[in-house]
């Protein structure tokens, strides 16, 4: 079985997408509309912008976004998922693909999503960081005792999990978990605690949008970062995406139940290929690839 999947925040690159909108009329179309929709040349910041300018939450999500949909657009009839999944942003983008959302409805909520998120961030100096070469269980009770905002959000692959929170709280994390072992304890360059509770402005906000758009039946299950298993109840699905803004993104345990009912190839879609490093960490015999045209 062909599993689809989509790449999140950190996988932008200088001329991310040239390739795709140089080889399809299908491609370009969409990048057009994007720049409509969003009001401002996104095509000229993912094809020549700086690292800073792309590394802004909203610019990169809904160049991420674009990325991904218009390669997978432009695959047609050869794209034929029988699974999808995205890390964090990602799953929008994977909705878009297993026809949940419609392109301009997901390029609108990844516009709102960014913007929702990028003013929780101003209000609360928070960050994120990886930790190592520890048992997440041991990360989650270190997590638990310190004081001050600090959680576990994002199970990446067995060994790797980001942490999310207040600034002083994630570093005083930090140095506890290296005193306990890690192999790393990594503050990320990022202007939030994303996919923590310190989301919950942006999780308010983006509940109006979300009730707002139409979300369809699905093509094919996804396994949402928040439930791990296939869904394909468009309200299970509605719900489970607003609340991913502050749940932890679990790709480890999606990767695993997605091989246990039957994904035999991993198909990443979208910039980089830092998805199918996680799932080859998961199970090193699972077959990935990435998409191109």
């Amino acid at each position: 079985m062909k599993a689809y999947i989509f790449p999140g925040q950190g996988a932008q690159f200088t001329g991310m997408g040239k390739d795709v909108y140089e080889a399809s009329a299908t491609a370009r179309e969409l990048f057009e509309k994007a720049n409509e929709i969003l009001g401002f040349d996104l095509t000229k910041i993912m094809f020549e912008g700086t690292a800073d300018e792309l590394k802004e939450t909203k610019v990169t999500q809904p160049a991420i976004f674009l990325h991904s949909v218009a390669l997978f657009k432009a695959l047609g009839s050869e794209a034929t998922p029988q699974m999808v999944a995205g890390h964090s942003l990602g799953e929008i983008s994977a909705l878009v693909a297993n026809g949940v959302l419609g392109f301009e409805d997901g390029l609108r909520l990844v516009a709102q999503r960014a913007q929702a998120m990028q003013k929780a961030c101003d209000h609360v100096p928070s960050t994120m960081a990886a930790i190592l070469g520890l048992e997440d269980a041991l990360v989650e009770a270190v997590c638990a005792d310190v004081n001050g905002v600090v959680v576990a959000a994002n199970y990446n692959c067995p060994g790797q999990l980001i942490i999310s929170g207040e600034i002083k709280a994630v570093e005083e994390a930090c140095e506890r978990l290296k005193e306990r072992g890690a192999k790393r304890a990594l503050l990320l360059p990022v202007g939030g605690a994303f996919h923590s509770p310190l989301m919950e402005p942006a999780r308010e906000e983006l509940a109006a949008a979300i009730e707002k758009t139409t979300f369809s039946e699905p093509s094919c299950p996804i396994y949402q970062n928040v439930s791990t298993t296939a869904v394909t109840d468009p309200a299970e699905i509605k719900k489970n995406l607003l609340f991913q803004l502050t749940a932890p993104v679990k790709w480890t345990q999606s990767v695993e139940n997605m091989l246990k009912d039957g994904a035999t190839q991993f198909i990443e879609v979208g910039p980089g290929k830092v998805l199918q490093g996680l799932v080859k960490k998961v199970d090193r015999n699972a077959e990935t690839s990435s998409a191109s045209v």
